[in-house]
């Protein structure tokens, strides 16, 4: 409630958009004060749903106007891309669903454009921005891990066949939807990796739908993880080091508990309320104080740890065989 209050234009109007409005409804002073679909019929309806006064029947409307303080793009993943590129050419401050782009590539022309124009631009990867991952931040600033040795995380969750996951014209698959949250986890906990391995089952049209990734850093630091669309998994990620162990309990990219397990046995809990999507309003609260300060980023998720973390999934993707509608 304290950041500095804006008016959000929101692209989009699927199911991140509507949870992320009612979210800064709830618990924000932001506005979300237009919203911008592909049709003025379906803006029309998402308007009157989340309170927007303003809709429009065009994203290119939506970033021209004036009064929009800051563009939040949630429409599917392959349009990430050129609807960021949309707004900041309209001089708007920009925040991206995860992931920022389709590939490392994308990211770092949506990077170059903001800094040539100085406007904000970020991830909207939201559990960077949780008080749980704050606690997780300080932890490991303060060594009370000791020397991390391995991060193991998995996100699986069961979709039926109509869901958007399904599809491959929308870059569907779960490493997107999913697997960018524990490959967020494992990149932001050790770095970039010196080493990338995967393995992936399929469906029968060829669509991946689940995989298997171990990272090796140039520190002999690991990485297991695991996603997948076929079936709902525990979702739960650790922290291993030399002095103690840090479990975060599923789903471990939202709001909930936190152990800290000693190797002396001693046992330490943090315990946080498990709201789920309601909690979206952290990172609009991050956005709105630094867009307000004049900042173009934000330390919680600067745009080389995106980067970072975009070339890690391609290198995937590589390997899997995986290649988007759009790339060929």
């Amino acid at each position: 409630m304290d950041a500095p209050p804006l008016r959000w234009g929101v692209v989009g109007t699927g199911w991140i958009a509507d949870r992320f409005a009612a979210a800064l409804r709830a618990s924000t002073r932001q506005q979300v004060y237009a919203v911008g679909s592909r049709s003025r019929e379906g803006a029309d309806r998402f308007a009157a749903r989340v309170g927007a006064p303003t809709a429009y029947g065009s994203y290119e409307a939506l970033v021209a106007d004036p009064a929009v303080d800051v563009v939040y793009v949630a429409t599917p993943h392959n349009h990430h891309h050129p609807h960021a590129r949309l707004a900041l050419q309209a001089g708007k401050a920009v925040v991206v669903e995860k992931p920022m782009g389709l590939s490392a590539a994308q990211c770092r022309d949506l990077h170059g454009l903001a800094q040539e124009r100085g406007l904000f631009l970020m991830e909207a990867m939201w559990s960077l921005f949780l008080p749980k991952f704050d606690v997780v931040r300080q932890l490991l600033a303060d060594g009370a891990l000791g020397d991390v040795h391995a991060v193991l995380a998995d996100l699986g969750e069961h979709f039926g066949p109509d869901h958007r996951i399904w599809r491959a014209d929308l870059a569907g698959g779960p490493l997107m939807d999913l697997g960018t949250y524990p490959l967020t986890m494992a990149t932001w906990v050790l770095g970039a990796p010196s080493q990338v391995s995967a393995v992936g089952t399929f469906a029968a049209d060829g669509l991946n739908v689940q995989a298997g990734i171990t990272l090796r850093t140039a520190r002999d630091q690991l990485a297991v993880l695991h996603t997948t669309q076929l079936g709902n998994t525990p979702t739960t990620a650790t922290i291993q080091g030399s002095r103690a162990t840090l479990e975060l309990a599923g789903p471990f990219c939202q709001p909930g508990d936190l152990t800290l397990r000693g190797t002396d046995g001693a046992v330490l809990c943090w315990e946080e309320e498990a709201v789920g999507h309601a909690a979206l309003h952290f990172q609009a609260a991050e956005v709105a104080r630094r867009v307000a300060h004049g900042e173009t980023g934000s330390p919680l998720r600067p745009l080389a740890d995106t980067v970072t973390t975009m070339a890690v999934m391609d290198e995937v993707r590589r390997q899997l065989g995986i290649v988007h509608a759009e790339e060929r």
